[in-house]
């Protein structure tokens, strides 16, 4: 079973295991400072806390799965009475054992079994701390889910109940459909339908809405298949009812077949009921094979029209076989045939449709107010309460087009056409409005219920944004990671796989792209809210303080004039916060302690961003499990403090406006850190390092960085003294593993070249080197590779004392543009030369020929090249525009 959070909560307590040995230990080593009795006692202590941790540990899955069976029967008052306190028991439990985790690395770095403090601190904090209420978090979980349990939770089927997914037919509800008329000619058109009624079957030859244009898994050469695509509540459902209905449709077509799929694509279910339609008769046999020769038979020959409305990525399961086992009855029915799907995935759309899929939008303002007015008042015309028109205009934006949306709003105003009324509708959100199962907000719902585990994990956090707001999909993707939200996949980067999470929900219509950026519809920006009413709150104005939810998780702060700093210090009560974005500066000095006192209160902080900033506090230190931290806005820290070398978990850290003058000497002590952006330095793990042209400023960044990891470019290296070379002390980032050093050939060299490289040198771990304008005309002396000394390979000695570098996994080598350079005497597995014209002399040079065909027996690698070949044995070596090189020695070869 794969679930959010459980793998990275059952990895947390593996590698646990060398915490509790390190504890053991430590208690042995320290026997002095107790009794025997007391030693003992500390033993049994550290046993009872691995074992509670472990009963965690297996309790943790079947929690996640009821929390997903749970949301699925929300809408039944017990079980939306206990999933709260189920999730928040299982967050509990996330939470006690990330902070355990933390002290697995702050002994990693810090302690060892000989070492008293971090002991002393970990047995203060957590045996006899927090961690022993490990076993209190183990019985509410058991009590909860006991209760749940009770309702039936464990025998929920993963499928919608018929009472919040009812049966279409192909009958409408409306004898009208507003404001769609030119949609409906357009989708007959692509059907294939005359626009002249005949009154009789017509004919016709099969046109290009017959073919297939699409590589898709549907019955590719047999009935063409249209999608009809758009959000829930939009009228999929209802503009394929009145297609059905329609006088040319049924004349055109020998054959209507209507079947409502949902989210359980069961093939016999569906092939019964296209019997069904087509013939009236029930199949009297359950065998696949007997009721698939019977729709054979119905639809032979026939021009038909089938739509199958509601279909989910269910129709995909088996890598689509059952969808096409579906479709095999219909391969004889006669050209023009066609098929109709309604849906709200693109996923499904893209991969069933053979024709390009027809989106349904909201309806357009005049229209759906029309219609609006209809839905509220029972009528269209012009003689309503012109007050409570005007109401009704008000809330009309909230609903953004959507028919079902307007039907719910039109109820509940309906009921009672007093002013009172309709203004508490026009101030309500329209979550926090009660509706039925059928309306807008369970409607959509089912859109969210239908997502795996981690996908709702994902979307629903998004209720803490504001609606309209412009999601970047990288900086969402960070977020989700540091929030937990994101599974591990084998080797695959986990932002890869955060950003697959985020196309999938696009795929899903639960974003959409808007000039590059990505917005929710507010009505699914609604829905976002209805399911996390507990977890997620947006503060908008000053009574919102007031409004917080007891056990909130994420919280947004919208800028504002009136908050000040006692309405902000009072979210120091909400200790449970995983996320806070503050959109408010808190630069001003009679806010400055906010920031203070939120670290020192919320230490369960996860995701922490802000506007501004005067300072980041020493009590930073305190957010155990600060993974993402972002100041938004243009800011001058001066110093960022040690304690901010605690944050081991930190991931993130992103001030890119920001000016940092340093990092703190044990800055590489973060070492799951990602991503660190400044002005002037950007470093990201999963590509490379950029950085700026003010040398003095990154040089002070750059020397602490040693948690560097990844490919590592520095530029202009002519305006670098050798002071500041050596200060960046590259010998010490062993996470480097390629290295690009780039000198500017149109820019004045300000220094020797050659004292700058010799200090420039990489540590021993390298694996590729680009030298790129070098001016100079030899190497440095830790470049060579001679025997001067017996130092153990991948070691760097000091070069005045003739000791040098050996580079044990230096694999690749590329020179280019070093018009200087003499010689090279190197012995590479790969080395790349290009433009160096005064090159005379590489050792260990094996053959030259200008021959174009070479055959040999001892080379791993040919190249050809239009000027000369060098051959060295066992290795390869590319040299282009070299001419110079008239050297051969010692070789055995056969030219042809």
């Amino acid at each position: 079973m794969s679930l959010s959070k459980t793998i990275g909560f059952i990895s947390g307590v593996n590698e646990c295991v060398n915490l509790f040995q390190w504890a053991r230990s430590a208690i042995s080593s320290l026997h002095t400072r107790w009794s025997g009795t007391q030693d003992q006692k500390l033993q049994d202590e550290v046993l009872q806390l691995q074992s509670g941790l472990q009963r965690l540990k297996d309790t943790l899955p079947a929690m996640y799965d009821l929390i997903d069976r749970a949301e699925r029967r929300s809408h039944e008052d017990c079980v939306a009475k206990l999933l709260p306190n189920l999730k928040d028991a299982v967050y509990n439990a996330d939470d006690l054992l990330d902070e355990f985790r933390w002290y697995v690395q702050k002994v990693a770095l810090e302690g060892n079994a000989a070492s008293q403090s971090p002991f002393l601190e970990f047995f203060d904090c957590v045996v006899q701390g927090r961690f022993n209420k490990v076993n209190d978090i183990i019985e509410r979980l058991n009590n909860v889910s006991s209760e749940l349990e009770k309702l039936g939770l464990r025998e929920v089927p993963q499928r919608f109940d018929k009472s919040l997914r009812p049966e279409t037919s192909s009958f409408p509800s409306d004898r009208e459909i507003y404001g769609r008329d030119n949609e409906l000619e357009k989708v007959m058109e692509l059907l294939g339908v005359p626009k002249k009624y005949t009154g009789v079957h017509s004919k016709r030859k099969r046109g290009s809405n017959d073919a297939s244009t699409s590589t898709s898994i549907s019955n590719q050469g047999s009935v063409p298949i249209l999608p009809i695509v758009g959000i829930g509540g939009v009228g999929k459902t209802t503009l394929a009812q009145h297609i059905c209905n329609h006088l040319r449709v049924k004349s055109h077509f020998n054959l209507v077949i209507w079947i409502c799929v949902s989210d359980d694509f069961d093939v016999k279910r569906l092939t019964k009921e296209a019997i069904e339609s087509s013939s009236g008769k029930q199949a009297k046999t359950d065998h696949l094979d007997s009721i698939q020769h019977v729709l054979r038979e119905n639809v032979n020959n026939k021009r038909i029209l089938i739509i199958l409305d509601d279909v989910w990525d269910d129709a995909l399961k088996e890598n689509g076989q059952c969808w096409k086992k579906f479709c095999s009855p219909l391969a004889n029915v006669c050209h023009g045939s066609m098929m109709l799907i309604t849906t709200r995935s693109s996923k499904v759309s893209n991969a069933l449709g053979t024709l390009e899929p027809f989106t349904v939008n909201c309806l357009e303002n005049d229209i759906f107010w029309d219609f609006f007015k209809l839905c509220a008042f029972g009528s269209n015309s012009s003689n309503n309460d012109p007050e409570l028109e005007c109401i009704g205009r008000s809330i009309l934006p909230k609903l953004k087009g959507s028919p079902l949306a307007a039907k719910t709003l039109g109820r509940l105003l309906r009921m009672d056409h007093h002013t009172t009324h309709w203004k508490n509708v026009q101030k309500s959100e329209l979550w926090e409005l009660k509706q039925e199962e059928t309306d807008i907000l369970p409607a959509l719902q089912l859109s969210y219920m239908y997502l795996p585990l981690h996908l709702k994990r994902c979307f629903s956090f998004c209720a803490v944004y504001p609606k309209d707001y412009n999601f970047e999909k990288d900086s969402l993707c960070e977020i989700w990671v540091a929030e937990g939200f994101v599974e591990p996949e084998g080797d695959i980067p986990i932002l890869d796989t955060s950003k697959k999470y985020f196309d999938d929900l696009v795929s899903r219509s639960f974003f959409q792209k808007v000039y590059g950026t990505y917005v929710i519809h507010d009505l699914m920006h609604d829905m976002a809210q209805l399911v996390s009413k507990h977890d997620c709150f947006i503060i908008k104005d000053t009574g919102d303080f007031q409004k917080v939810p007891h056990n909130v998780r994420h919280l947004m702060i919208l800028d504002s004039e009136k908050f000040d700093c006692s309405n902000l210090l009072s979210l120091c009560k909400h200790t449970k916060l995983r996320t806070i974005l503050c959109n408010k500066s808190l630069w001003h000095k009679t806010l400055a302690s906010v920031m203070d006192h939120w670290c020192t209160e919320l230490w369960q902080i996860r995701v922490f961003s802000c506007a501004f900033l005067k300072e980041i506090p020493k009590s930073i230190g305190n957010l155990k499990h600060l993974r993402y931290l972002q100041i938004s806005g243009s800011c001058h820290l001066n110093s960022i403090p040690l304690q901010f070398c605690r944050l081991y978990n930190l991931q993130c850290f992103n001030a890119l406006e920001c000016v940092v003058e340093s990092l703190p000497c044990d800055f590489d002590r973060l070492i799951n850190l990602r991503r660190y952006k400044s002005q002037g330095f950007v470093y990201d793990r999963m590509g490379q390092l950029h950085l700026g042209t003010h040398w003095e400023h990154e040089v002070r960044l750059m020397k602490n960085f040693n948690q560097f990891y990844g490919d590592l470019k520095l530029f202009n290296l002519g305006a670098l003294s050798k002071d500041l070379a050596a200060e960046i002390k590259l010998n010490r980032k062993r996470y480097i593993g390629s290295l690009t050093l780039q000198w500017c050939l149109w820019i004045s060299q300000e220094h020797n070249e050659m004292e700058v490289f010799q200090v420039l040198h990489p540590p021993t771990s390298l694996r590729s080197l680009k030298l790129m304008y070098y001016p100079g005309e030899s190497l440095p002396c830790w470049f060579q590779q001679q025997n001067a000394c017996n130092e153990i390979p991948g070691v760097i000695a000091d070069n005045n004392n003739g000791c040098i570098s050996v580079f044990s996994s230096l694999t690749d080598l590329d020179i280019s543009d070093c018009d200087k350079l003499s010689n090279l005497n190197q012995f590479l597995q790969e080395l790349c030369i290009e433009d160096c014209p005064d090159l005379v002399s590489i050792g260990r040079a094996n053959a030259i020929t200008k021959r174009k065909t070479v055959s040999l027996s001892k080379f791993d690698y040919i190249v050809f090249h239009e000027y000369k070949f060098i051959f060295l044995t066992g290795r390869r070596i590319w040299l282009a525009k070299v001419v110079n090189v008239d050297v051969i020695v010692n070789l055995w070869i056969d030219v042809m």
